[in-house]
């Protein structure tokens, strides 16, 4: 499936160790775990992905036999390196659920307690699980989980959004680096919370550069809407391309609508990085609810996850009334280019396309 060429030859030995017949890999979205996606992905040769992190162990052991069932088993499970605990200020929390509150239901006080499911449990669902592949987000893995993988096998794919960062984490142990740039859809992977907006690096400045510190391999994110994208990252030297918001108009994907509908009429200048959403940065459709919470006199978002359960109840309401308003879109800069066509038929026509523009 991978043509001769040397511009190929990276993709190709990328292939051949993960067992793939083609380069391209869903990006694991946390709030898109769509299990039919990723299984559609991996069927026609890529590599599936889920974003388990609001799984429990239970989901996460549930989500890897049903995708061995029904694809060929290609998939990464992803997890996010845990912040500190967030520091609370009740006052301002108070505000911020008034705020929040005019686009939802009410929020009670004891909404923002909520927190995501014990960490290292999940570690040990991943253990558990067995897939060929674990990926992290916003930091390294400890190094005794790194020693368990390698143990048994399993390779981790580290997020990078910073050379520095992906120094890190290939010191760290990590297999290949996953170069995001900043014009991805969704939250900003980099291991300061509070470095994501600053420094925001886009794909073709950072996936050379990335390229050129570490000698592991590099899969390109962020922005890759077509074959375009593919074909310059390809010949950048990446060993594979990554593709989420690229994705999401698929039938597969199962979002609401509203969301689908709105990612193929949105120009880039219409996304924007927010942390109205959880707490941490990500890139998102500039929806009313984005802009009413970016105004100078609205409360600054809390930090993640206090952020994310005080808006869980408007996320939700949002979601089951398809309202595009509040719904947490996120999109990334390439949104407009996403296409609604099975995503089997889909990764084929943008596999066949790259060859072409790479000439190959």
């Amino acid at each position: 499936m991978i043509p001769a060429g040397k511009i190929f030859d990276p993709a190709r030995a990328f292939c051949e160790r993960f067992g793939l017949r083609l380069p391209i890999l869903l990006a694991p979205m946390a709030g898109v775990p769509a299990p039919a996606l990723s299984a559609a992905i991996a069927r026609a040769g890529g590599m599936g992905a889920c974003g388990a992190l609001l799984m429990k162990p239970e989901a996460i052991l549930g989500w890897a036999n049903d995708q061995r069932g029904r694809s060929n088993g290609a998939f990464q499970i992803n997890l996010w390196i845990p912040d500190p605990a967030p520091v609370r200020d009740a006052d301002h929390e108070a505000r911020l659920r008034a705020f929040v509150g005019k686009f939802g239901p009410e929020v009670p006080a004891e909404a923002a307690n909520a927190a995501p499911p014990d960490f290292k449990a999940q570690c040990d669902a991943l253990l558990s699980a067995g897939p060929a592949v674990v990926s992290s987000i916003m930091g390294v893995y400890p190094p005794e989980f790194v020693a368990k993988l390698k143990e048994r096998n399993i390779a981790w794919f580290a997020n990078a959004t910073t050379v520095a960062e992906a120094k890190a984490a290939a010191e760290a142990g990590a297999d290949a680096i996953v170069a995001q740039g900043a014009e991805a859809g969704g939250h900003r992977g980099a291991f300061d919370a509070s470095k994501a907006e600053a420094e925001a690096i886009g794909l073709f400045a950072l996936l050379p550069a990335i390229l050129d510190a570490v000698k592991i391999p590099v899969i390109a994110t962020g922005g890759i809407g077509d074959a375009r994208g593919m074909a310059a990252a390809f010949a950048m030297g990446a060993s594979a391309v990554q593709i989420g918001t690229g994705f999401l108009r698929t039938p597969e994907a199962g979002i609401p609508a509203a969301w689908a509908d709105a990612l193929g009429q949105t120009p880039p200048e219409a996304t924007r990085l927010t942390r109205a959403f959880s707490g941490r940065a990500g890139r998102s459709i500039a929806t009313e609810y984005v802009r009413a919470a970016a105004a100078p006199d609205v409360p600054t978002p809390a930090p993640y996850p206090v952020q994310r359960a005080i808006t869980q109840a408007m996320r939700d309401a949002a979601n089951k009334a398809n309202d595009i308003s509040r719904i947490q879109a996120w999109a990334g800069q390439s949104a407009a280019l996403a296409q609604a066509k099975p995503a089997g038929d889909l990764i084929a026509e943008l596999w066949r396309e790259t060859c072409q523009r790479l000439g190959v």
